[in-house]
C-alpha cells in the first residue's frame, strides 16, 4: 500500500501539478469492501452440561468434557462504514470425560459433536481506535445446531446403580458472541490473518436413550434431556476480501521546459472538507501564479472517493470546493473569477469499486484557464 501511494504521488508531481501531503490509513485500518470468505480452526471448551432423565429414576446431574476442536467457514459481504453480514458453517467436537452430582458414583464417556449454520452481524471497530496493524471487530450470531451424542453413556458405580446410553442427534436454536481482530498480510492483497474468541450457546435438547434403572432390569426406552450447552472457543484463521485489482502505476510524464503551473491538486482526509497546512500552501501557490498569466477563469472542482452514498458524496465534494474557493479569495483571487463544481464520486483519479476509501480520490482540482 505504501509503494502504491508513492507511485501515484510521483505521477501527479509532474510540472503543471502540485499535491498536498496525502494522509494514508495504516494497514490495519483498511476496511473490508464487498464480498469476502473466511475460515478458522482452534480449541473449544465445553462447560458442564446438566443431565436429567425424564422418567425421574436417575437424579439430575451433570457431565464434563475435555477440550476439543472447533472449525468454521464463512462467506460474507461488507458494507461501507464497517458493517458486514455473513453466513457461517461450524463444527465442534468434544470428548465426554466424567459425570458429577448424580447422587451416586457414576462414570461417563462418548463424544459430543455440534454442527450447523449461523447468521452473523459484525462491525469493524477500526475507525474508533488509534491507527495500527491490528483491526478489531465484534459481532453476534444466531442459527441452528444439530448435536450428536456419539457413544454417549453414563454408568452407575458400583454396578447396580442406574445407567443410560444414547447415540441420538437432536437440534436446537444456537447463538454466539464474537470478538476478534484481523492483521493484513501485505504480500497478498485482500488477505488477512484473524484471531477470535467466541462464546457459543445451544438450547436444551431431549434425546432418545436406553435406560437401565437397576442391574438385571432393562434396558428400557426412555429419553435424556440435556440443558443449555455453553462453549468457549479460540480460533486462528484466514480471511480473503475479493477486492478489485490494484490499478497499474501511471507512466512518468515528460518534463516540459519551464512550463508555468496551470493545474493544482489539493487532497483531503477521509470524510473531511477542512484544509491541511500543506493544502493551504498549494492554494497559496495557485493564487500567486494566477497573477503571472493571462486567464479567463479559475475552475475549482471537488471530488470524493466511493465510500458513502452518492448523495452524501455529492454534497461533500461541493463543500471541499467551497473551502478551496474561500482560501483562494483570502489569498487575493477575485471571487468573481472563480467557478466551483462538485462531481461527487465520479471521475475517479484512481479507479476503485464501491465503498473504497481511496486517498487519491479525495481531492479538489484548481484549473487556471
Amino acid at each position: 500500500m505504501h509503494l502504491r501511494s508513492i507511485l501515484a504521488a510521483a505521477a501527479v508531481l509532474a510540472p503543471g501539478y502540485a499535491v498536498a501531503d496525502v494522509p494514508l490509513p495504516a494497514m490495519g485500518q483498511a476496511p473490508l469492501s464487498g464480498l469476502y470468505i473466511g475460515a478458522g480452526v482452534g480449541a473449544n471448551w465445553l462447560q458442564n452440561e446438566h443431565v436429567i432423565n425424564s422418567i425421574g429414576v436417575a437424579a439430575p446431574g451433570s457431565i464434563s468434557s475435555h477440550v476439543g476442536m472447533v472449525g468454521v467457514v464463512s462467506v460474507g459481504y461488507a458494507l461501507p462504514m464497517g458493517l458486514r453480514f455473513e453466513i457461517e458453517g461450524d463444527l465442534r467436537n468434544n470428548p465426554i470425560s466424567g459425570a458429577h452430582d448424580f447422587g451416586f458414583g457414576a462414570t461417563a464417556g462418548g463424544r459430543e459433536r455440534k454442527y450447523g449454520p449461523m447468521f452473523n452481524v459484525l462491525y469493524d471497530l477500526s475507525p474508533w481506535i488509534p491507527p495500527g496493524y491490528f483491526s478489531p471487530y465484534a459481532g453476534v450470531g444466531v442459527g441452528y445446531q444439530w448435536t450428536r451424542l456419539s457413544g454417549f453413556h453414563v454408568n452407575g458405580s458400583p454396578t447396580g446403580f442406574p445407567s443410560f446410553t444414547t447415540g441420538d442427534t437432536k437440534g436446537a436454536i444456537a447463538y454466539q458472541a464474537i470478538l476478534g481482530g484481523a492483521m493484513p498480510i501485505p504480500q497478498v492483497r485482500g488477505l488477512a490473518l484473524t484471531a477470535e474468541y467466541r462464546f457459543f450457546g445451544v438450547g436444551s435438547r431431549s434425546y432418545n436413550a436406553a435406560f437401565t434403572p437397576v442391574a438385571g432390569v432393562g434396558p428400557v426406552p426412555s429419553n435424556v434431556r440435556l440443558g443449555n450447552d455453553f462453549n468457549h472457543s479460540v480460533l486462528i484463521g484466514l480471511r480473503y476480501n475479493f477486492l478489485p485489482p490494484a490499478p497499474p502505476p501511471p507512466a512518468p510524464a515528460a518534463v516540459p521546459a519551464q512550463a508555468p503551473a496551470r493545474s493544482y491538486l489539493v487532497f483531503f482526509d477521509w470524510d473531511k472538507a477542512t484544509l491541511t497546512d500543506r493544502a493551504r500552501q498549494i492554494i497559496g501557490e495557485a493564487a500567486a501564479n494566477s497573477t503571472k498569466v493571462q486567464y479567463t477563469r479559475i475552475e475549482v472542482n471537488g471530488y470524493t472517493d466511493t465510500s458513502g452514498t452518492p448523495r452524501y458524496n455529492q454534497g461533500l465534494s461541493i463543500r471541499r470546493a467551497q473551502a478551496v474557493q474561500a482560501e483562494l479569495v483570502k489569498d487575493g483571487v477575485p471571487q468573481g473569477a472563480i467557478t466551483i463544481q462538485g462531481f461527487g464520486d465520479t471521475n475517479l483519479l484512481v479507479p476503485t469499486g464501491p465503498g473504497v476509501r481511496e486517498p487519491q480520490n479525495r481531492r479538489v482540482e484548481i484549473i487556471i484557464r
